[in-house]
Formats: C-alpha cells, structure tokens, sequence
C-alpha cells in the first residue's frame, strides 16, 4: 500500500489541532468567560470557526489540501455512518417516514423555481441545474454527479459549488437559532428543518450538532441526520430528472443513463447497518450473547462518542477549506441565483414543516 506524503498526514494533523483547539476554547469561553457551570458554546462551531479564521489569514501550503479534504470527506461520512448506532431501526424508519414528504416538496419546488430565475437572470441552463440539485439535495456531492449529464464546464461546476459552500456555511450558523426559536419546544421539528433546509451533509451535520449542544436535544441531530440521508437518496430519481429539464444538448433518452447504484452512498448502507446493530443488540437481556447490558451500553456510548470526534475533525477541515474570496469569485447572478435558491428551500421548508410538521408526528407517533 502507497504510504501518504508528509503534506497529506500534516493537513489531517491541522484538522485534530483545531478540533482539540475548538473544545478547548468552547469549554473556556462558556465556563471562565461566560461563567456556566457547563458551556453552551458548541465545539462544533468554534471549530469552523477557528478553520476559518486560520485559513483566511494564513496561506495554507497546498500540500495540506488533500489530507483536510480527507477530514472534510472520508471522515465526515464515516463519522455519519458511526451516528446510526443512536437510533434503532424503527426509530430511523419512524424518522424517515416523517421526513419524506418534506423533502419531496422542498426538493421539487426548489428545482422548478431556480430553473425560472436562472433563464430570467440570463445564466446557462447548466449552471442553473448545478445550483438547483446542489441547494435541493445534498450540495457538491450531487453537483459533482448531475455535471457530466447536463454537459456543464469547469466554471459553472465551480460556481455552483461556491454558491452552495457559501449558503450551506451561513444557514449552518443560523438555522439553528432560527429553529430553535420557532420549534424549541418540538426539537424534533427543528433537526427536521435543520435536514431539509441545508445544502450540504456536512453542513447539516454540523448544524445539528450545534443544536444538541446548545440546547441538549440529541433527537434533534439524529432527525436532522435521518432527514439529510433521505434527501442524499433522492439523487437516485432525481439527478436523472435534471437532466432532461436542464440539458440543452441531450435528448432525455440519453440523459436518463445514469448507474443508480453508484448514487447511492456508502454511508447511507452504514448507517444504517449501525442502526441494525444497535436494534440487534438492544434485543434481550444478553446483547450477541455475549455482552452484559452495562458492557452493551458502554459500547453504544463509545461508538457515539467517536462518531462525534469524527464529526468534529470533519467540521474543523470544513472550515479549513472554507475561503471568503469564494463570494467575490461568484459574481453577482450566480449569487443571487444562489441566495434565491437558499432562500426558496429553507422558506418551503420552514413553512410546511410549520404548518403540518406536528400532525404528521403525532399521527406517526413520534
């Protein structure tokens, strides 16, 4: 096996640093500055916080970028996957039943709307696709596989993708307050909004567990997380969806090829593996048959606890690669189809999960 370079092991390096340095910062400002007996400040916060400060003031040698983009990567999804051993299956199910037509709505009003501002505002077909299926599903992730099908360029994937860097890392910081503030008595409902409303995996992940820390309401990231991998899923359908109505150069036939397995994420099967772990495990009185319960819910807390260590280091290399100049590079049409499409998705987002968010739980139960 191929060793990495020194630079690779260095940016996974920078990414722990902060992580260490956020939990740190947050325990002190919320204890020594603050005065709390236990911070409300969200490590998760400080460390894209402390990434983005380190990056936009320090030029970072480029031979960090691919062990931060690892973090920001790799370890962000094992990180989600490790997150499934807090809900059962029947729990994740629940979750997901709630979750869908939320996210159905939020995604085919998000890529009917973008497509019409973006022919008004002049922008290519393909580059208004690309923010479209960026905002509405699972941000880079779908740009990346909806590119080659509408023919975009290196440009307008790049646009796209600053424009759903910029929004997702604003609405990461304040959807949860916005969440909290209407559904703080329902936590359920904010990681709802907190699933549906934000662009990227990562982004929602973090938001999510801001939430939990902030206000300690764990269900929160756990039907946030639900909720996101629901969206992550509908590229199966979807992707294919956009090429036919933002390819000006493919007939439908041929954008309709698309490997639907290769759509499907692999931390999407993880999860919920882990999730049929911990439904498996919670069966009887001897998990396995072989752990004693109080050795079974050890194992749970350890798992959870590096789930969200992993998350923290992906959150700290989030910030890390998160440049400023990325605004100016935009331009101002892509930008405000960009802000637009943000706009719309967290509005629809926010106003159905308002209005029947509650009824549709209490039918289901949760």
């Amino acid at each position: 096996m191929q060793l990495k370079s020194p630079g690779w092991w260095a940016g996974v390096a920078l990414a722990v640093f902060v992580s260490l340095s956020a939990t740190f910062s947050a325990r002190w400002f919320g204890e020594s500055v603050l005065g709390f007996a236990k911070s409300p400040v969200s490590a998760i916060m400080m460390a894209i916080i402390i990434g983005m400060l380190v990056a936009n003031t320090i030029r970072l040698p480029e031979g960090l970028k691919p062990g931060l983009k690892f973090c920001a990567s790799t370890i962000l999804r094992l990180g989600i996957m490790l997150l499934g051993i807090r809900l059962s299956l029947l729990g994740a199910g629940t979750f997901t039943l709630v979750a869908l037509p939320f996210v159905i709505a939020a995604i085919a009003i998000g890529l009917l709307t973008v497509g019409v501002l973006g022919r008004y505002l002049g922008l290519t077909r393909q580059l208004a696709g690309l923010i479209a299926v960026g905002t509405s599903i699972c941000g880079c992730t779908a740009i990346v596989a909806t590119a080659p099908l509408i023919k975009a360029n290196e440009s307008e994937v790049s646009y796209s993708i600053a424009c759903v860097t910029v929004f997702g890392v604003a609405a990461m910081f304040l959807y949860p307050l916005l969440a909290h503030y209407t559904f703080g008595l329902q936590p359920e409902l904010a990681g709802l909004f907190l699933g549906t409303s934000i662009h990227e995996t990562a982004q929602v992940a973090g938001a999510g567990m801001m939430y939990e820390s902030q206000y300690n309401a764990p269900v929160a990231l756990d039907i946030a997380t639900v909720t996101k991998l629901v969206r992550n899923l509908c590229m199966i359908a979807v992707i294919p969806l956009v090429g036919v109505l933002y390819s000006s150069q493919r007939t439908a036939a041929e954008t309709a090829e698309v490997h639907w397995l290769s759509l499907i994420p692999w931390f999407i099967v993880g999860f919920a593996l882990m999730s049929a772990v911990r439904t498996i495990g919670d069966l009887g009185d001897r998990p396995f048959a072989l752990l004693e319960p109080d050795q079974w819910r050890g194992t749970v807390e350890f798992i959870r606890n590096t789930a969200e260590r992993l998350l923290l280091v992906a959150m700290s290399a989030v910030g890390l690669t998160s440049m400023f100049a990325g605004i100016i590079k935009i331009g101002m049409r892509p930008f405000a189809l960009g802000l637009f499409a943000a706009l719309v998705v967290g509005g629809v987002s926010f106003v159905l999960i308002s209005t029947f968010g509650a009824t549709l739980m209490r039918l289901l139960g949760v």
